[in-house]
């Protein structure tokens, strides 16, 4: 058994009555408010690590803390059922309720759009798809779930995901292990993106942004006013216009991407492979109350809808039977600050 809590093995054993003292998976249904009725999954991971993991919203992540301390930002909607959801227009803002993970596409991401006919809503209707939970389970290695959701039409889309969110004994790490097959008989558009959205007290003036991208560019004039303080986040500001930020990668080497916090210690990381998701979005919203930053790997650099992705010869496929495999690696740590008498 891995080290937990600063023991492993046989003096571990020794020292508990069961599992479930340090590692479990809780389960629960919501009694109240716009998610009522929905199913929520605590991974516990005996390293001070806990993730919450939502079933009827694709198995995406809500919020996950380190020793209690809180990394994901929170919307003002909370995590509601999928009931609540409207599909058309800008209406997925109406149910987004942050968290560290909300999934976007399968088959579109990026504003409302018209492509061949099809009319799209903002990023896609897999994050209000429920899961078919196969496993959730503690381990001496460590916690996981597993599930199998849906997005599909009759005579349109059939996208099956399978995902995978494990986090192994002690540790200060989320694997995300998704496979999404075209179970259709003809060519399906296929946009993904990662919308992982962090919040206080990891944010705050002094946080840093680091994307070692080839490329980066400004989405529209807002952000191209923001370029030059990209790297760091800033404090709340009044009125704030969001800015997204184009990064791009190169090559075939994994590349990390860090947000830090030099006051307290804070640092997300998150790995990246950019044959599996070659491109990253940087949201950055600063408004009062709604002072997040997203960190988005998504598989095509195209952020204004399908229409435009095709039109640029951009727009992922998968042929039928095919699958498309993507891992995003997260690390969430808490690390010691000097005291200012140490530090003196």
């Amino acid at each position: 058994m891995p080290d937990v809590f600063g023991e492993s093995g046989e003096r571990l054993r020794e020292r508990i009555g069961s599992l479930a003292q340090v590692m479990r998976v809780d389960s629960f249904i919501e009694a109240e408010g716009a998610a009522q009725g929905t199913r929520r999954v605590r991974l516990v991971n005996g390293g001070g690590l806990e993730i919450e993991v939502h079933p009827d919203r694709a198995l995406d992540i809500g919020q996950v803390t380190v020793d209690g301390v809180p990394f994901a930002w929170m919307s003002p909607t909370g995590m509601t059922g999928p009931d609540a959801a409207e599909p058309a227009g800008q209406g997925w803002l109406r149910t987004f309720g942050g968290g560290l993970l909300a999934t976007c596409g399968l088959d579109t991401f990026g504003p409302p759009a018209t492509d061949a006919g099809t009319h799209l809503g903002q990023h896609g209707r897999i994050g209000t798809q429920r899961a078919t939970v196969v496993c959730a389970e503690a381990t001496g290695t460590g916690v996981v779930v597993e599930g199998v959701v849906r997005q599909s039409a009759v005579f349109g889309e059939n996208l099956v995901l399978r995902r995978r969110i494990s986090s192994a004994a002690g540790s200060d790490t989320i694997v995300i292990d998704d496979v999404v097959t075209n179970e259709a008989f003809h060519d399906q558009p296929h946009m993904v993106l990662y919308h992982l959205n962090l919040g206080w007290p990891l944010l705050d003036e002094d946080t840093t942004v680091t994307i070692p991208a080839e490329r980066v560019r400004p989405r529209d004039s807002d952000a191209e006013a923001g370029m030059a303080e990209r790297e760091v986040f800033g404090a709340p500001t009044p009125d704030f216009r969001e800015q997204v930020f184009i990064h791009e990668f190169d090559g075939a080497s994994n590349r990390e991407v860090i947000v830090h916090n030099p006051r307290n210690g804070l640092e997300f990381r998150v790995d990246i492979d950019p044959a599996q998701l070659g491109t990253v979005f940087q949201w950055k919203m600063k408004g009062q109350g709604h002072y997040a930053l997203g960190i988005e790997p998504a598989n095509t650099p195209i952020i204004d809808g399908r229409p435009a992705a095709r039109s640029a010869g951009r727009l992922p496929h998968l042929a039928p039977g095919e699958s498309a495999r993507y891992t995003v690696t997260i690390r969430l740590r808490r690390a010691p600050v000097a005291s200012s008498e140490e530090t003196a």
